[in-house]
């Protein structure tokens, strides 16, 4: 319900012409980005590619974690976590079955904290009804980060409060916890913990997307392309990059992958190619941070706005408002508006469809066997 054609975005911009297709290089001498279907030009380009799910070198993470960024990843997600369910309520051994349903978030960010809280609603309210067979205190949600407290981006009082409000909903959080490997069926801790589990989330960090690098652009550890401070590439003028792409240094540090600074940025870059395209110079982006929201579950969340720190219900409606505010589209409003009413009410998340098999080959089951 959130998502708008990029084609009906644009229906009205006769300056504007859309090509779907898949960038495989660039040619910043004939300034052309190539694609398997054909080379499009430029005079100015920006780019915009975001970032893709780093694993800091953790053995085993990128086979068998799931990462969280794209709806194709979610869904998948969310199969392998129906479809541990679905196998639980009939594997006999338990030993099996407790690694079945036992769920791991690696990353205590606003990404892990929003996953946890929001997996403890899934599981301990319309799975508990669905699934009677189960005994759920057989089911446990761990949520392990390797610093000492979560939301590091976030004022430490709002850190304590989604501990406390997480371990409230039944998540287990380990902090100071640092992942040493990754397996199929299990995940090891440095200092020498295991965990048992077939499903581990990845939500620890992300890095520039990696073609940049493979293009000759400059780039951090973290694969993020470093501008100047006008957004553009140094000695290619008329290359911009923007959003998690970027690497952006202000009062000495990296400005955040997140969207506010990608929103801000794509306006600022298309006015300096207007300053540029006049014969004027390019101006320095300077960002002024709105503020950070986050959700944990139902009426809680944790918010930063405009210097001032606050928890509970405020917080958790103003993240839905801003949220509903920036969709495109009054019908994608509207339905998400009335989808989370009726959630809200009901006590229950209506999507719970299997879609597909799972992305992994399933471990310790047995064919043929009964029911």
């Amino acid at each position: 319900e959130i998502a708008f054609p990029v084609r009906s975005i644009f229906r009205g911009a006769e300056n504007v012409n859309f090509v779907l297709g898949e960038v495989q290089g660039l040619d910043l001498k004939q300034r052309a980005v190539l694609t398997a279907e054909c080379a499009v030009p430029y005079d100015y380009l920006i780019l915009a590619l975001g970032s893709d799910t780093h694993y800091y070198g953790v053995p085993g993470a990128e086979e068998h974690a799931f990462p969280l960024k794209t709806v194709r990843e979610a869904t998948a997600l969310r199969t392998r976590i129906l479809t541990c369910f679905e196998r639980a309520a009939h594997e006999p051994v338990s030993e099996r079955r407790k690694r079945l349903l036992t769920f791991v978030i690696v990353g205590g960010g606003a990404t892990g904290v929003e996953f946890g809280g929001a997996l403890a609603e899934l599981v301990y309210r319309p799975l508990e009804r669905d699934y009677p067979s189960i005994d759920f205190s057989e089911v446990s949600i761990l949520l392990v980060e390797a610093m000492d407290r979560l939301l590091a981006g976030f004022p430490e009082r709002l850190g304590r409060y989604a501990l406390r409000r997480l371990r409230k909903m039944r998540v287990e959080v380990r902090l100071d916890s640092a992942v040493a490997e990754v397996t199929s069926t299990s995940l090891h801790l440095k200092g020498g913990g295991v965990v048992p589990t077939e499903t581990v989330v990845w939500t620890a960090g992300v890095g520039g997307d990696s073609r940049a690098s493979q293009w000759g652009f400059p780039t951090t550890r973290s694969g993020r392309v470093k501008v100047e401070e006008t957004l553009q590439v140094s000695g290619q003028p008329e290359v911009y990059v923007i959003g998690d792409l970027a690497h952006v240094e202000q009062d000495g540090k990296s400005l955040p992958m997140v969207a506010p600074v990608a929103i801000r940025e794509g306006v600022f870059a298309a006015r300096n190619i207007l300053l540029q395209l006049k014969g004027r110079e390019p101006r320095s982006f300077r960002y002024k941070d709105p503020g950070i929201l986050a959700t944990i579950g139902r009426n809680a969340g944790v918010g930063y706005l405009w210097g001032w720190a606050f928890t509970g219900f405020p917080a958790w409606a103003l993240w839905l408002g801003v949220h509903i505010a920036k969709l495109i589209g009054f019908r994608n409003r509207i339905f998400v508006l009335l989808n989370w009413t009726w959630d809200y009410v009901r006590f229950e998340r209506a999507v719970r469809l299997i879609l597909g098999p799972p992305r992994r080959r399933e471990t310790g089951s047995q064919p043929g066997k009964m029911c």
